[in-house]
């Protein structure tokens, strides 16, 4: 497959996206495997496609992603990010509805790491006075 694509690289969470956007009509691809058979859930296509949508272009362009670390929900956001990053790599022009619709903004959150001496980040073992 010797094909030009414009790649963008997601982030969400521990989970890290390398999206391939290409043109065409083809099943667009997490892993070698289609959309709705990697994410179980049946609105994750819908959020994933959700930046190609925004910008009319779902009829035209497909995109292949390899994803990795991190759990469902961090993947699919670290694919859409990618995807928006990919189409306004491709053409500048888009990220200004790509912003508007909220999916340029990387999501920067983590969890936060577990502290010695408490049961959790912060939860704390019970104060005992006497």
């Amino acid at each position: 497959m010797n094909k030009k694509y414009t790649e963008g690289i997601g982030r969400r969470k521990t989970s890290t996206a390398r999206v391939r956007v290409y043109e065409g009509k083809q099943p667009s691809t997490v892993n070698g495997k289609t959309i709705g058979e990697f994410f179980s859930s049946p609105e994750a296509s819908q959020l994933i496609n959700m930046p190609l949508t925004v910008v009319e272009l779902d009829k035209k362009y497909y995109f292949t992603a390899k994803v990795s670390g991190g759990g469902m929900t961090g993947q699919r956001d670290a694919v859409r990010l990618g995807l928006a990053r990919a189409l306004y790599k491709m053409d500048p022009e888009l990220k200004p509805a790509l912003r508007r619709a909220g999916l340029i903004t990387r999501d920067s959150r983590q969890v936060e790491r577990k502290k010695y001496n408490h049961k959790k980040a912060r939860k704390k073992p019970q104060y005992s006075k006497r």
